[in-house]
């Protein structure tokens, strides 16, 4: 990311893509032990969380990921009542989660500290439910969390990462599912921030081959947004026992406030486009069943 006299900030996609944001102000610069953290005031975004100069998440569109990573699981599970939220410093997919009342707890388990301060002191659309009592926030490695959770202690696992470098990195590997797999319930499911089919095929292949060594099912499915490169961006599924992610087997009233995810995209939103199905087919449980 670069900054070109104080009025466009850069975000550079190794040295192929770059996409570029207008700047009013730069209003949090921090570099923690992981990584360097920015807040900046937008034109176009509103405002932006910068990670080691890559564009988090912004007042713009958060809505469009924090909705599906969240509800699309959630309305998918029988019965969630203890989410794990791996990363996620940002608070939205907590705020997300905890629209649902069937949950009775969410654990968040963000690495960086300084990703929580800067949300919730300068990006509150995000941040507004990080002091929720149903919330228990813990800094920490999550690699390290899990390996010692109890078998079976959570229903939805929710992986909110960055993508796999830095900090990130162990959060796509297999040592990392394995434990995840234990940690979830029977019929649990894990969602993973999956990178773009356009950029990133090869990386959404290595992830769901991971997972295939691991859940009964596995898929994909995709959101469309204007802040990270490409516009097009997809999350991975993992599930255990008769979970059946595809088609939402409940609603809620709540459901009428948001302002992406409608249980009509829950099943669309698995349809992929033909290049990015054709690459990933032999991962994805599409048998006969998958209808809608």
């Amino acid at each position: 990311m670069s900054q070109d006299e104080n009025k466009w900030i850069t975000e550079n996609y190794k040295d192929i893509y770059k996409m570029s944001f207008k700047v009013n102000e730069k209003l949090y610069s921090k570099k923690s032990s992981f990584q360097k953290v920015e807040v900046y005031d937008t034109d176009y975004l509103g405002r932006v969380l910068l990670n080691d100069d890559f564009l988090m998440t912004s007042d713009k569109d958060e809505f469009v990921y924090h909705e599906m990573i969240s509800h699309v699981p959630l309305f998918s599970h029988p019965d969630p009542k203890k989410v794990l939220v791996v990363g996620g410093g940002d608070g939205g997919t907590v705020r997300e989660v905890l629209k649902h009342k069937s949950v009775e707890q969410v654990v968040m388990v963000e690495i960086d500290a300084c990703v929580v301060e800067a949300c919730k002191s300068f990006i509150t659309s995000t941040s507004s439910e990080l002091e929720n009592p149903r919330l228990n926030l813990i800094i920490d490695d999550a690699v390290e969390y899990l390996k010692k959770a109890e078998d079976s202690s959570f229903d939805v696992i929710l992986i909110d990462s960055s993508d796999p470098i830095g900090p990130a990195a162990p959060l796509f590997g297999e040592l990392f599912y394995s434990d995840v797999k234990r940690a979830l319930t029977p019929n649990g499911i894990v969602v993973s921030q999956c990178e773009n089919p356009f950029l990133e095929i090869e990386t959404q292949r290595s992830l769901l081959e991971i997972k295939t060594k691991f859940f009964d099912k596995t898929y994909i499915y995709n959101y469309s947004n204007v802040t990270y490169p490409s516009g097009l961006w997809s999350f991975s599924v993992g599930t255990l026992g008769d979970t059946y992610p595809k088609k939402p087997i409940k609603s809620d009233s709540f459901e009428e406030s948001l302002k992406y995810y409608n249980s009509d995209l829950h099943s669309a939103c698995f349809c992929l486009p033909q290049f990015q199905q054709k690459f990933l087919d032999d991962l994805i449980h599409n048998k006969s069943k998958d209808t809608f």
